[in-house]
């Protein structure tokens, strides 16, 4: 019962995101901080966690499969300090999926990246003080492949709705990643 309402609250706190990967407003060139990491993060950082998002129907599958990424300093010091770290930049990776009847059963698994977003970690506002920074963090998404610019006007609309829910956790859903757990 415990996933089930877990999985309920991700797929309604998920409907602002698709809605802002949906929407395309003006292309925005984000500030550099902000910016998806130009180094290979897939194989130089640590993946924290993972998350599906269900299909309408569960029986088709995972509708979506978020990856998350974090630098080996950063998630060294949060597991230390039991605290994101200034400037800690976690990467979330939005991809479709495809299902299939495998020998293990039906799977799905990531097929096309529908985009990227971007956390840095902002508690001091010495980063940022624009529409895409508050609440300790830097936010943005990506489209597609799509690294500088970005669709986030303002994270108070686009983001912060999905991260609410777990505002006594930092805006974090340190649940779903094991890599944190101390």
């Amino acid at each position: 019962m415990r996933f089930s309402a877990f999985a309920l609250i991700m797929s309604a706190a998920s409907l602002p995101a698709f809605a802002q990967m949906a929407t395309q407003p003006d292309a925005i060139q984000v500030e550099p901080v902000l910016e998806v990491p130009s180094e290979d993060f897939r194989t130089d950082w640590v993946q924290i966690g993972a998350f599906s998002v269900l299909a309408d129907t569960p029986a088709d599958g995972a509708h979506e499969i978020h990856t998350v990424y974090i630098d080996k300093p950063a998630l060294e010091a949060y597991l230390r300090d039991g605290e994101f770290a200034e400037e800690t930049r976690i990467v979330k990776e939005v991809w479709g999926t495809q299902t299939e009847d495998l020998t293990t059963g039906r799977a799905s698994y990531a097929d096309k990246l529908k985009g990227r977003f971007v956390m840095v970690r902002d508690s001091e506002g010495k980063l940022g003080q624009g529409p895409r920074f508050g609440d300790g963090w830097g936010w943005a998404f990506f489209p597609g492949q799509e690294t500088r610019i970005t669709n986030t006007e303002d994270y108070r609309d686009a983001c912060l709705a999905c991260h609410e829910p777990v505002r006594d956790q930092g805006l974090i859903y340190l649940q779903g990643y094991p890599a944190l757990r101390r």
